[in-house]
């Protein structure tokens, strides 16, 4: 088991966790965390770029000047692709699909190597809460003043870009309006975070962290 500290919103410490070693100890694996996240980046591209070649663009009928005699280059078509107007030559086609299968199981230990490596650098915060009661961007941010006095976090106070990821249990009206407007921060729910998120943010921030500890295990076992 692994002992780690939980902070309050205050930025103080409230007392400590014992993390699974399953999840929070899994050793890196460069080639599964690859495999895993350029298959979800995959999977989101819509595919509906397309292009038309020269047998779809309108017009070109008609030889563009004579073969021979004129000086000029040699052409059968304005609208090859070499014209202003003509088709497009290996351009992307909207029938393409993009979608990869990533099997859950893989899916699921990726997301355990990758927080077990942001827990090893000191980038993953446990905190009991993260509620505020009226929608305000103030509250919000002292919330995340406080946190950046904890060691490895000053940068929360100061960054202009989305560094941090908030990991809420459930969802919140006033305190999601009251993070939205911070530029250092995005939101996720526990149970749809996903190792291209969490590598797309420096620092991960979990709220109530038995019960979204409890929910993280869970992926594995729901995946066997």
């Amino acid at each position: 088991m692994i002992e780690t500290k939980i902070y309050n919103q205050k930025g103080k410490e409230e007392g400590k966790i014992e993390l699974s070693d399953s999840v929070f100890g899994a050793p890196w694996n460069a080639d599964l965390v690859h495999q895993v996240v350029m298959g979800m980046l995959s999977n989101k591209r819509a595919g509906t770029a397309d292009t038309k070649d020269r047998a779809e663009v309108r017009g070109g009928g008609r030889k563009p000047w004579k073969q021979k005699g004129t000086g000029r280059a040699r052409h059968g078509s304005s609208r090859s692709p070499i014209w202003k107007g003509g088709g497009v030559t290996h351009g992307p086609l909207a029938e393409k699909n993009y979608d990869k299968k990533i099997n859950k199981k893989m899916r699921a230990k990726a997301l355990f190597v990758v927080l077990s490596q942001k827990l090893r650098d000191g980038q993953v915060l446990f905190v009991d809460s993260l509620t505020i009661a009226k929608a305000k961007t103030k509250d919000a941010k002292s919330v995340l003043d406080a946190l950046s006095t904890v060691p490895g976090f000053e940068k929360l106070k100061t960054s202009k870009k989305p560094i941090a990821l908030l990991a809420f249990l459930k969802k919140s009206e006033s305190t999601g309006k009251s993070f939205r407007n911070l530029p250092q921060c995005s939101f996720e729910l526990v149970k749809d975070i996903n190792p291209a998120i969490l590598l797309s943010h420096k620092y991960v921030i979990i709220e109530e962290p038995a019960k979204s500890v409890e929910i993280i295990g869970s992926r594995l076992v729901k995946a066997e």
